[in-house]
């Protein structure tokens, strides 16, 4: 018994830095990936959800699960942390990307997010979380 114990501290030794390394790693593309959507966005985030907009605040929390999908699909299917890193940036760029193209779908986003349309915010969540499970699973092979 002992030494099923002893086995089982080890591999969490050995395990647990590597881990928290690539966790640490896609939590920081994470942070990244949701400061550059809110840079490319056509309205303040931040400002949306302190002013109680519940448009601003459902797409705020729709984007950052939709950037967090494919970084966890990545972070699953890799071993190096540099794969993670490649991987994980190709995926921002794609979600990015979707909403992008999101933008130009929804007539007026920011005119629409700013005034608290609830629907065009869903609209756009939705999008986004669609392309990221797609995403996903294109990461994982």
């Amino acid at each position: 018994m002992e030494s099923t114990f002893g086995s089982i501290l080890t591999a969490l030794g050995t395990g647990l830095p590597v881990l928290l390394g690539q966790l640490a790693v896609t939590l920081a593309l994470l942070v990244v990936g949701v400061a550059v959507y809110t840079r490319i966005t056509p309205y303040d985030e931040r400002r949306l959800v302190a002013d109680g907009n519940a448009a601003g605040g459902l797409t705020l929390a729709g984007s950052i699960v939709a950037l967090a999908i494919p970084l966890a699909a990545t972070l699953a299917t890799s071993t190096v942390i540099l794969d993670i890193v490649l991987w994980g940036l190709v995926a921002l760029i794609l979600q990015l990307v979707a909403f992008a193209a999101a933008t130009l779908l929804i007539r007026d986003l920011r005119g629409q997010i700013e005034a608290g349309n609830i629907a065009s915010a869903t609209a756009l969540v939705g999008i986004q979380i669609g392309v990221a499970v797609i995403n996903a699973a294109a990461m994982a092979g």
